[in-house]
C-alpha cells in the first residue's frame, strides 16, 4: 500500500455526528446534549480516515449505548482491527460492551485542557465528518428511511475518496 501500511485495518476510531432531519422520518428523536432533533450518525473509520462502518439512529439514544453497533458492524467485516478509540461520551457501557461481546480495548481520548485542542487520533474522525459537510446532500438529512441515509454517506465518502485519487 502506498502509506506502508497494512490493508486490513487494525484500529477503528469512532464518534457520531447529529443531523436536523427535514421530513418527520423514521427514526427521529431529540439530541439533549446538541439540541438538535433529528438523526445521529455514527461512523467508524480507520486510521487513515476511510469508512469501515456506518451507523444512523434516532438522535436521542446516547452514544455510549449505540456505539456497540457501528462497532460491531467494522469488527465482523474486518476482524483484524485490534482495539477502538472513541472520545468521553463512549465510557462505561461501551467500554462493558466492546470488550464482553467483541473481547477488544478501547482507548478513551480525554481532553487535555478545557476549550479547543487537538486530541490525537480523534482528528481523523472529525475530518471525515469535514469531508462529509462538503456535500449539501449532508448538510440536513433528506432521508426518510435510515439505510438511505447511511447510503447517502457511503456515496459522499466515496466521491470524496474519488476525487482525492485524481488529484494523486
Amino acid at each position: 500500500m502506498k502509506s506502508g501500511r497494512s490493508e486490513s485495518p487494525s484500529y477503528g476510531i469512532i464518534d457520531s455526528q447529529s443531523a436536523k432531519t427535514i421530513y418527520a422520518s423514521a427514526e427521529r428523536g431529540i439530541d439533549g446534549g446538541k439540541l438538535v432533533k433529528g438523526r445521529k450518525r455514527h461512523i467508524v473509520v480507520d486510521i487513515l480516515g476511510c469508512l469501515l462502518s456506518i451507523v444512523v439512529h434516532a438522535a436521542n439514544i446516547h452514544d455510549t449505548k449505540s456505539g456497540i453497533n457501528p462497532a460491531r458492524q467494522a469488527f465482523e467485516r474486518y476482524p483484524t482491527i485490534e482495539k477502538f478509540c472513541g472520545d468521553e461520551g463512549y465510557r462505561k457501557s461501551f467500554e462493558d460492551d466492546v470488550k464482553g461481546e467483541l473481547k477488544l480495548g478501547v482507548d478513551i481520548s480525554e481532553k487535555i485542557q478545557p476549550g479547543w485542542a487537538v486530541i490525537a487520533k480523534r482528528w481523523i474522525v472529525e475530518r471525515t465528518f469535514a469531508w462529509a459537510g462538503y456535500s449539501r446532500r449532508l448538510a440536513k438529512d433528506y432521508e426518510i428511511s435510515t439505510h438511505s441515509a447511511e447510503a447517502m454517506f457511503k456515496i459522499s465518502h466515496i466521491h470524496t475518496l474519488l476525487r482525492s485519487l485524481a488529484k494523486a
